[in-house]
């Protein structure tokens, strides 16, 4: 009897069903497992969310007095120029060691001498004719007496004797030369003294145009001086700051001047000078439609003054911080503070937010000014809000929290505190 060998399906059929369990069986034990371990954890502890009021910095504002200062900027100019010229012809032979740009003088120092040979001949000649017509004048007063003498002798009165016979025009006439020869004599004294070029001032030498040996004809250009007892500068103002000021009248004394604070960047260092509104142009310009006031620095060059200060040179640019009018009653803002054009948030005694709109009187860099009242005991905001609603409540910095500060509180299972607000 032969035994048959079974098929390879057959064999397949007889795999223990154990190989095909137990990986079945595996994965139920872990997921039983899983339950099991997760209901022995222990339960999460309950936390709250804590929503806070986002935190802000303020600030306590009250009226108060302002005295507004009006910047302004320009160059510093001398109060007078002055051409010297030639008023006589002649060939300069001296001149001062100071004579060189930026040499100073003071009122009445001679600059330079011309030749004056021919100046003091004409000065001789006119004292010779003045010597002449005064003895003319002698003799002709003595032949005019005489003659009345003469014509009295005939036993007739003055008021009837010919003018010729009284020898009244001859009179005349000399006293006339005199008089001419005197004009003579001070012309003559006149044109030597303008041989010396003097100073009409206390000045600066800013140009000079002849030096010694040259020949000047009258008329010629031999320097050009300037003042140094004060300096100008030109100030422009714009419109919305002319009523912020205290200007003088035109043409009319002002008892109370604006001061101004001069300022000028001097070898890397600011140095400050005192000056003072003197006088307001009263003209707007058509182009830029600002306004020019002129301010008076004295003794820029400190040559003058007692009391030795630091120079300011002509033709510098400088700043200018001018006192304007004082006002009472107003609120100085911080500029980061101002929202928008016109718009502050205040913080009331509850730490609410409102939002408030103000009129604004002047701005500047750091500040804005307003006449508005703000509520009793609200203060001002200066922390950028992203979201800011009117009446939201608000943490202000440094103070400590309470009911009024922070937000509802809710509580639910978490692992972690989670915190919803700003920090």
């Amino acid at each position: 009897m032969f035994n048959k060998k079974p098929s390879s399906n057959t064999e397949r059929r007889m795999v223990p069903l154990r190989y095909v369990l137990t990986p079945f069986a595996i994965i139920f034990a872990a997921i039983i497992l899983l339950i099991i371990v997760s209901a022995l954890a222990p339960k999460p502890e309950k936390k709250p969310i804590v929503h806070k009021a986002p935190l802000v910095e303020v600030e306590s504002l009250k009226k108060e007095s302002v005295t507004f200062v009006i910047p302004s900027q320009g160059n510093i100019l001398p109060r007078t120029e002055t051409n010297l010229i030639a008023e006589v012809s002649g060939k300069v032979v001296s001149v001062s060691e100071k004579f060189k740009v930026g040499g100073y003088f003071l009122k009445g120092e001679q600059l330079l001498a011309l030749d004056d040979v021919d100046y003091k001949i004409a000065l001789i000649q006119a004292q010779a004719n003045l010597a002449n017509a005064k003895a003319n004048l002698v003799e002709q007063k003595a032949r005019a007496e005489q003659a009345e003498a003469e014509w009295l002798l005939s036993g007739e009165s003055l008021d009837n004797a010919p003018v010729l016979a009284l020898r009244i025009p001859n009179l005349q006439k000399a006293e006339a030369d005199l008089k001419a020869a005197q004009a003579n004599l001070q012309s003559a004294e006149i044109k030597l003294a303008r041989t010396k070029i003097t100073a009409p001032y206390d000045a600066m030498l800013q140009e000079k145009h002849v030096d010694i040996g040259q020949f000047v004809s009258m008329g010629t250009t031999i320097a050009k001086t300037f003042a140094i007892d004060y300096a100008e500068v030109r100030l422009p103002i714009k419109q919305r700051d002319v009523s912020f000021l205290n200007l003088p009248k035109i043409n009319q004394e002002q008892a109370k001047t604006a001061l101004v604070d001069i300022q000028f960047d001097l070898d890397g260092k600011v140095t400050h000078w005192p000056a003072k509104i003197t006088r307001y142009e009263g003209v707007v310009d058509s182009k830029s439609r600002v306004h020019y006031i002129v301010a008076q620095i004295d003794d820029p060059y400190a040559l003058l003054s007692n009391n030795p200060h630091q120079e300011i040179r002509m033709g510098a640019f400088i700043h200018a911080d001018i006192q304007g009018k004082t006002v009472e009653g107003v609120l100085s803002i911080p500029r980061d503070a101002l929202h928008g054009a016109d718009t502050i948030y205040t913080l009331d005694t509850t730490n609410k937010l409102h939002i408030q709109k103000i009129e604004l009187l002047r701005t500047d860099a750091s500040f804005v000014y307003s006449l508005n009242d703000l509520p009793t005991g609200h203060r001002l905001i200066t922390t950028m809000l992203e979201m800011p609603v009117e009446g939201m409540s608000l943490r202000v910095a440094g103070e400590q929290k309470n009911n009024n500060e922070d937000a509802l509180k809710e509580t639910v299972p978490q692992e972690n505190t989670e915190v919803i607000g700003e920090s």
